[in-house]
């Protein structure tokens, strides 16, 4: 009976020693996940959301290395890869609309001046995190001629762009690089 027992125990030993084996290492020169494939993806879905495509992506790689078979993280990792600049244009969208503009007061101002007042406030409000990067596409100076007029108090930017697109007649389209203005 002690014979059979030992032997049994040292079987269940020998077979879950594989199962408690360390991971295979990472290739060279890159270093091993300290955290669950899941934890990784976690991290990807979250910088996606920031709008940083760039970090989604070595968060995905990261959560692959940890767990190849990780089909979430593989396929967020194409998603990401085909729509890096939507994400970040997203992005762009969602921090500069997250700034809260304490007062805009402006008065019979060109566009451009406009812009470049809203461009100095969000600069100063999110401490240089946000960059207002305004580019005015207006071959024909349709734009030109707007006079615009607004007084607002404690206003997410993006509510203050809508006003100044509404009262200059232009349209907005948020890229990766740049907030780009346009006559409708």
């Amino acid at each position: 009976m002690t014979k059979i027992l030992t032997l049994v125990v040292t079987a269940s030993l020998i077979t879950q020693a594989p199962a408690q084996a360390p991971a295979t290492p990472p290739p060279a020169g890159k270093p091993a996940p300290a955290l669950s494939a899941d934890a990784w993806y976690a991290k990807g879905q979250a910088a996606e959301k920031e709008g940083d495509p760039e970090a989604a992506k070595q968060a995905y790689l990261a959560a692959l290395q940890a767990n190849p078979k990780h089909a979430n993280a593989r396929y967020s990792l194409g998603q990401v890869k085909i729509n890096a600049d939507t994400i970040a244009a997203t992005g762009r969208e969602t921090k500069f609309g997250a700034v809260i503009v304490p007062e805009f007061n402006i008065t019979d101002a060109s566009l451009q001046e406009t812009l470049d007042h809203l461009r100095t406030i969000v600069d100063k409000q999110s401490q240089g995190k946000v960059a207002a990067n305004f580019v005015v596409q207006d071959p024909k100076k349709l734009l030109a001629e707007a006079k615009i007029n607004l007084k607002l108090k404690n206003m997410p930017a993006r509510a203050v762009m809508k006003y100044l697109m509404e009262q200059s007649g232009a349209k907005v389209r948020y890229e990766e690089f740049a907030i780009v203005i346009a006559p409708q």
